[in-house]
This record gives structure tokens, C-alpha cells and sequence, in this order.
């Protein structure tokens, strides 16, 4: 503890020194001309035989860090663009989304650390939207409002290694509705092959194939308690040759060995008698066993770096067997539950299943595997309120995946910034990013001044990591 406290001040005092030096933020400056290399990287996807859209690509992508709203009357103003263009760009331009969002998934394939396991997280989200005519829009489940509402939802995947990552792949998700009726999908533009229904973990398990057919490099899969509750989901996960941690809720039914399944003998005289198979062993609720455990059964892990320094946990591992009730048959399973302190002094749980076991990965790699998920809601939330992923305003299919498409490549060279520049300023934020590009495009004011905003931000950080991480080690 003692030794992490003088590194912890050690950093902070390096900020000061830095800036006196006359260092610090240095390779910020020329940030503008690596988005137009980057961009320009991508040039022959924005053409047809008889068009080029490159021009109108890297002003609409420019009007993304520059605009409030990001949707294409905002950066058509911002801009000084003609709207009807870039109108046109988005909603008809006959420009390969896929290639775009491709190249930059095996672009962020190739750019993070190898330093630790990388994983695929796969996760929803959603966006509420007004009227019945943008595509996929219908009265569904919302993550973000945390009720049902009328809004969009798409399944997103992205790579996450330690303290990186960044999306990979985003996928509209289509009500059955939507499939339904033909003559709506026709008037959105959805290509007959995408009309049908797919539940989101199918969907989730397109985008795992599609990347391993891209050949993305990843450890293993993560995804939340939607799709480790499923069984289907596991089972291909597994069959194609990966480890996953998958959350699972907490009143999943566990047994403690491999039970014979048969219908069990009816309990009295009265009510229905059993007429389906299950397990004869006696079950228990995952959070019921939770509340069982000894202090003893906990086994403290420090898990992955935070803003405001380590997040630690305990630690309980068992291996369990859960009934698949559409097969009659009792599936293998190491439980996994994290308990952390929360600032109100109480504890929150997390319960997850994984294929991987303690003979082949320390305590440590599997707590490790069970927090990256963290990355893929960071990642949903950045691109949200850093590009304006939820701003679009366009109705129709093609669109939709062309600003997403673009909202994906912008994504990735904030990564590439955020490594490019780690030496330097360890704490850089997509938002940090942002303000310096707006900065230098609308020139308002010094580099100078740019850089002591940018410093004042991070040295706050820093005191914050260093005051929580001396509040943890007055808990201990």
C-alpha cells in the first residue's frame, strides 16, 4: 500500500513537472493533421465508378467533434455545408458501410496492447425516438431510460484489453413487427436478406462470427445477464472454441451436481401432479447461496484501474450445474460472484458463469475477465455524448448504418489517440480529444491555453485517484 501511495504522488508531481518543463501536451498539437491522415486512410471506400464522397466524408466527419447536435442540419450549419449534400451522402450515397465499420474493427484489432487478455464484449443499448417512421423504431425495452418506450435498440460489440477499447461492430435490431410487415421495411430501405427476426443474443452471435471471420483478435466473450441467462447463447459461444463470462441474474436456479432428471414424485394427495422433468437434486437461488457464504468462502482481488484508482473486490468461485430445460439436461458452470463496498458502506453483487476454469486461469484472470464488460457501456456512453450516436435524425436503413459507420471510425482514432499520446498524458479522455479538435479548427484561442485547460483537468484527476486511493487504504 505504502509503495502505490509514492507512485500515486509521484504521478502527480510528474504533472507539475511536465508542465513547468514545458512538455506536457506536446503531442497534442498536431492532433488535426493525424484526423485528416487517419480519415484519408479510409479514401476509397467514399467512391462509386462515378463519384467521389471523400471531401464531403471528412467535412461531415469534422462536423461530428465540431457540432452540439449531431445530426445533419447541425453539421450542414456548422460546417457551411450544403445540406441537400450532405443529405444525399448520408441517406443515398452508395458508399460501403460495412468495409467502413470492418477496417476500423481490424484497425482496433491491431492497435490494442497485448499487455492482457482482450475480450469481445457484446451489449445493447438504446435511444428513445418520437413517431413510427425511423427504422427499428418501436415500443421496446430502453436500457438508457430503464423502462419500455418508443425508441431504437441496436447490439453493439466492442475489444477491450485492460484500459482500452473501443466498438467494433453495431447492429439494428428489428422488432418482430418490423419483419412482420413488408411494406414498412420496404418504405426504410432494409434489404430483403436483414428482414428477419433475430433475437439481440443471435444478433450478438452474428457479430462474434463476422469478427472472427474478419480475423479480430480476442481472448474471449463477454456480455451482460440478458444473454448469460442464455443457454443457446453459452452453448455457440463454446461450440466455435472460446471462453466467456457472461452475467447472469441473481435468482438463476444453481445445483451442486451433476443430478439425474426425471419427474419427481408428486408432494401429497393434493393439487397437480409433476408432469415435467427436472432435476432430482435440490436447487437454490445464486443469491440465496450468495447469502449463505462465510467470510471465509471470500477471496479479496484487486481487479482493474478506475478514475479514482483500483477497484477491488471479493471473490467467490464454485463450480455449479444449471438444468437446460429445452434439452432435459444438467450443464457444467463455474460461478463466479463479485461483492464491492459501495459509498454507502453496504455491498453490491455481481453474479457471472464462464466455461473457464481455475486449472487453466488464475483467480485473478478470471476477475479480471468478469469486470472488462465495464468497457463496452463506457464505449456505448462516450460515442453517445462525445459523437452524438443517439442524434441522428435520419428514418431509413442505409442511413442509419452510415452514421453509425462513421461514428465507429471516429472511435477509433480517439483509441489511437488515447495510446498514441499514453506516455505523455496518461489520462487523455475522448472528451479532451474533442475540445482540442474543436480548438484547433476554430483557432479561439492559444495552443497555450488549450494545454493549461488540459492540464488543470488532469490534475484534478490526479488528485482524485490519489484521495481515493488513500481513503481505501484507511478502509483497510
Amino acid at each position: 500500500m505504502a509503495k502505490q501511495a509514492k507512485q500515486k504522488q509521484r504521478a502527480l508531481e510528474w504533472l507539475i513537472q511536465a508542465k513547468k518543463g514545458g512538455l506536457y501536451g506536446e503531442t497534442m498539437r498536431p492532433v488535426v493533421s493525424r484526423l485528416e491522415s487517419y480519415i484519408a486512410e479510409y479514401e476509397h471506400i467514399f467512391r462509386s465508378k462515378t463519384k467521389r464522397f471523400f471531401d464531403t466524408a471528412k467535412t461531415y466527419c469534422r462536423g461530428i467533434f465540431m457540432s452540439e447536435l449531431c445530426n445533419i442540419e447541425r453539421i450542414s450549419e456548422k460546417m457551411s455545408s450544403d445540406y441537400h449534400q450532405m443529405q444525399h451522402f448520408i441517406t443515398e450515397s452508395p458508399w460501403d458501410h460495412r468495409e467502413l465499420i470492418d477496417k476500423a474493427a481490424l484497425d482496433v484489432s491491431g492497435s490494442l496492447p497485448n499487455r492482457k487478455l482482450t475480450g469481445l464484449i457484446i451489449d445493447e443499448s438504446g435511444w428513445e425516438k418520437k413517431g413510427e417512421k425511423s427504422v427499428g423504431v418501436s415500443r421496446q425495452y430502453c436500457g438508457n431510460v430503464g423502462k419500455v418506450c418508443n425508441c431504437q435498440v441496436a447490439v453493439f460489440g466492442a475489444l477491450s484489453n485492460g484500459d482500452f477499447a473501443s466498438m467494433v461492430d453495431a447492429r439494428m435490431y428489428l422488432p418482430q413487427e418490423w419483419c412482420e410487415d413488408w411494406a414498412r421495411c420496404e418504405e426504410a430501405g432494409i434489404p430483403e436478406e436483414s428482414r428477419r427476426f433475430k433475437k439481440k443474443w443471435e444478433i450478438g452471435i452474428d457479430i462474434i462470427e463476422h469478427q472472427k471471420s474478419l480475423d479480430s483478435s480476442f481472448d474471449y466473450v463477454g456480455a451482460d445477464g440478458y444473454y448469460g441467462n442464455s443457454i443457446e447463447f453459452a452453448e455457440a459461444i463454446e461450440a466455435k472454441g472460446y471462453v466467456y463470462m457472461l452475467d447472469i441474474h441473481s435468482n438463476l436456479t444453481i445445483y451442486f451436481e451433476e443430478s439425474e432428471v426425471g419427474i419427481p414424485p408428486a408432494k401429497g394427495k393434493r393439487g397437480r401432479k409433476p408432469s415435467k422433468e427436472q432435476p432430482i437434486a435440490e436447487g437454490m437461488r445464486a443469491d440465496k447461496y450468495m447469502s449463505e457464504l462465510k467470510e471465509s468462502d471470500w477471496i479479496p482481488v484487486e481487479v482493474r484501474n478506475t478514475a479514482k484508482g483500483k477497484l477491488k473486490g471479493d471473490y467467490h468461485f464454485r463450480t455449479v450445474y444449471i438444468f437446460d430445460e429445452d434439452n432435459h439436461r444438467m450443464l457444467r458452470r463455474l460461478l463466479v460472484i463479485r461483492r464491492t463496498m459501495t459509498k454507502q458502506g453496504d455491498y453490491e453483487y455481481k453474479y457471472s458463469f464462464t466455461n473457464a476454469n481455475l486449472e487453466q486461469y488464475t483467480e485473478e484472470g478470471i476477475a479480471y475477465m468478469q469486470a472488462q464488460r465495464f468497457f463496452i457501456e463506457h464505449c456505448i456512453k462516450e460515442n453517445k455524448q462525445i459523437l452524438g450516436m443517439d442524434e441522428y435524425q435520419t428514418r431509413k436503413w442505409l442511413s442509419w448504418h452510415h452514421q453509425i459507420a462513421l461514428n465507429l471510425l471516429l472511435s477509433t482514432f480517439i483509441l489511437k489517440e488515447k495510446l498514441y499520446c499514453f506516455d505523455d498524458l496518461p489520462l487523455l479522455s475522448a472528451r479532451d480529444i474533442k475540445r482540442f479538435i474543436i480548438f484547433k479548427l476554430y483557432r479561439q484561442m492559444t495552443e497555450d491555453d488549450m494545454i493549461d485547460q488540459m492540464f488543470k483537468r488532469h490534475y484534478q484527476r490526479q488528485k482524485d485517484i490519489n484521495a481515493a486511493f488513500e481513503k481505501q487504504i484507511l478502509m483497510c
